[in-house]
């Protein structure tokens, strides 16, 4: 759908371009000694300064037009997103994005890669801005944050890797670390004095966001109308998303406790002495991707999918699509014991509920769970995590072992999901328990 944009839009509009410019500008006298860079970034500064002549031309002549996103993306997109391929595109997108620039983050670190990749970005985001409907979920009251969040994510996840980058090559030469300092600072007045002119910047810039944004208070509770969506606080959307792949004991209490315990394990099962006061990835890259995986696509990537991606009915709706209340996604969920006496033994008779049936019943999926719990770390210790079982010892290691597992209990689920259509790996509902 693409609705007129109003002369106000356009003119906010022209503002962004005009503070991406000033960027650029900014960026070209930064590296004002190199030619190339300078003449480059300031051509993109004039290109976006460009387009913010244009929204101010059209906003001031015609009011009902202007530069917009093309139809044919958005259609592609939207085609591209569309029924049940939708989530598995964004997470796979979402994972491969993720190894490759661990994997290459020496090139995706580097300034002029990174500016780069920030103006593409936000080019992107200003031509999507033009779709009504992307634009509608976009600058919703609630979502700003998230918008927020996406861009100081990104940017201190690049600032650290930047640094161990950097960290790394001086370890190489024997050389000292960047975070080497032997210069004491007093906490008074020095720490003091800058944390209380963050604290009036946090002050004045929390009250510059209430009085330009609109409270997002909806109308008052009421049994009888439920809003659709009906969403959890943004930083609960990586909970509610679980709840799609898990029953709410698991990803509403086991999930959430054992982040919790995993955060407050770490420094009791961490044995490696480096990496510790200064940024480095070399000397930490087990433990620094685990923990970037869990945060980044585990639990980031998750709250940007239920607060973008996911409309009423929590169905996956594309960036450009129009959150139709009355679309409807066919699934057709088994359980594990469906798949195994039906599909593979082709017997019905296991499948039979009441009384003590369910052992029988679900045999499978319990073995597989207690196969994947307990003979599985056993097995790693023998080949894949040996030398951390050697120096950890059994305890550290299983309390390791068992926080991976869990954490990796999500994408498994979701793959299975996804693949075949797996809801239980245990489905006990004569004991209210399911897998």
């Amino acid at each position: 759908m693409h609705s007129a944009m109003s002369p106000g839009f356009q003119l906010g509009l022209a503002g962004f371009y005009l503070l991406c410019a000033g960027m650029n500008f900014g960026f070209a006298h930064v590296f004002r000694s190199d030619r190339i860079k300078r003449g480059v970034w300031g051509a993109v500064g004039f290109f976006f300064l460009l387009h913010t002549f244009l929204y101010l031309t059209t906003a001031a002549i015609k009011p009902d037009a202007g530069p917009a996103i093309p139809h044919a993306i958005v259609d592609l997109t939207n085609s591209v997103f569309d029924h049940f391929w939708g989530p598995i595109i964004y997470f796979v997108a979402s994972c491969v994005g993720f190894g490759l620039v661990l994997w290459k983050r020496r090139f995706f670190t580097d300034p002029t890669v990174a500016i780069a990749l920030l103006n593409i970005m936000l080019f992107a985001s200003g031509w999507a801005m033009t779709n009504a409907d992307f634009r509608s979920i976009i600058t919703k009251e609630d979502n700003v944050p998230i918008v927020m969040l996406i861009f100081t994510v990104l940017f201190f996840t690049w600032l650290g890797l930047r640094r161990a980058v950097i960290n790394d090559d001086l370890i190489a030469k024997n050389q000292p670390v960047l975070e080497k300092d032997d210069e004491k600072v007093l906490v008074w007045p020095d720490l003091v004095y800058t944390e209380l002119i963050c604290m009036v910047v946090a002050t004045a810039l929390l009250v510059v966001w209430s009085v330009a944004l609109k409270a997002p208070l909806e109308q008052p509770a009421t049994s009888a109308k439920a809003p659709n969506p009906s969403k959890a606080p943004w930083y609960f959307l990586g909970l509610q998303e679980m709840l799609v792949y898990y029953d709410p004991w698991m990803a509403g209490v086991v999930l959430p406790t054992f982040i919790i315990v995993g955060l407050i394990a770490i420094p009791y099962i961490d044995f490696n002495q480096k990496g510790n006061g200064y940024y480095t990835f070399k000397e930490r890259s087990f433990a620094i991707t685990s923990f970037l995986f869990g945060f980044l696509v585990l639990w980031v990537v998750l709250i940007v999918l239920g607060t973008f991606l996911r409309g009423p009915n929590w169905n996956f709706f594309g960036p450009f699509e129009n959150w139709d209340p009355h679309k409807v996604v066919p699934l057709n969920n088994i359980n594990l014991s469906d798949i195994f006496w039906l599909n593979i033994i082709g017997d019905s008779r296991y499948l039979e509920t009441g009384g003590s049936k369910w052992i029988v019943r679900e045999l499978p999926g319990i073995l597989l769970v207690l196969a994947y719990l307990i003979v599985l770390p056993p097995v790693l210790a023998k080949t894949i995590f040996r030398r951390y079982y050697i120096k950890m010892g059994f305890a550290r290691y299983f309390m390791l072992i068992t926080l991976l597992q869990f954490m990796a209990s999500l994408p498994i689920k979701m793959v299975l999901r996804w693949t075949i259509n797996l809801k239980y790996i245990v489905y006990i509902p004569e004991l209210f328990f399911n897998i």
